[in-house]
């Protein structure tokens, strides 16, 4: 790949991460009239896996972390301590799913899932230390009770979207030629084209 095309394919996934961060600060705009459904849809877990799966993990990472952080900061939502546990879990989801799908043997419908299953669980278990490391600064008690209640009871609303508008929009994208679907091992990141194949890992 030339110099130039390294260059190209550089500024099209830095636009992208960007645009994934805007989708981001808008999209709470939707259901934040609403805390209680707010909290179960988890609408800006969508771009941020979406970020990690088609610019690459760092630039997911990164997005997942300054996400929550310039919303609390120029929004004032979500309150700022709770932005501090979720810019780690969603750098985790982000980082996650972005380097488990970019070193995935097939690109493929079921390696998605696998992956997008993956970082969920691993973002919440980020999510829950950071929780527990911040009870010494905001004094409130964090139980197991409050864990599972975050991170899986309240969430599985939002856990279902993300299990059907990703890799509804995975496929959408494949069509247009912006990520691709294959059989072939490709460290490249997800913008690069291959083959179409929707058959599974």
């Amino acid at each position: 790949m030339s110099s130039s095309s390294t260059r190209k394919q550089k500024l099209v996934t830095l636009v992208l991460a960007a645009m994934f961060l805007a989708i981001g600060i808008v999209l709470p705009f939707f259901t934040g009239q609403i805390p209680q459904i707010g909290s179960m849809l988890l609408p800006m877990h969508i771009p941020v896996l979406l970020c990690g799966l088609i610019c690459g993990w760092r630039y997911g990472a990164l997005v997942g972390f300054v996400l929550p952080l310039v919303r609390s900061l120029w929004l004032g939502m979500p309150p700022f301590f709770t932005a501090i546990a979720m810019a780690f879990e969603l750098a985790a989801y982000g980082g996650i799913v972005g380097a488990l799908y970019a070193r995935s043997r097939w690109k493929c419908i079921v390696a998605l899932y696998r992956c997008l299953l993956i970082a969920m669980v691993g973002g919440r278990l980020v999510w829950g230390a950071v929780r527990l490391m911040l009870t010494g600064v905001t004094g409130d008690a964090f139980t197991w009770q409050l864990f599972l209640s975050g991170a899986l009871f309240t969430a599985i609303p939002g856990i279902l979207l993300q299990l059907a508008v990703i890799p509804a929009i995975m496929v959408a994208l494949d069509r247009t030629g912006l990520v691709t679907f294959s059989r072939r091992h490709s460290k490249a990141p997800a913008v690069a084209s291959v083959h179409t194949d929707l058959k599974g890992d």
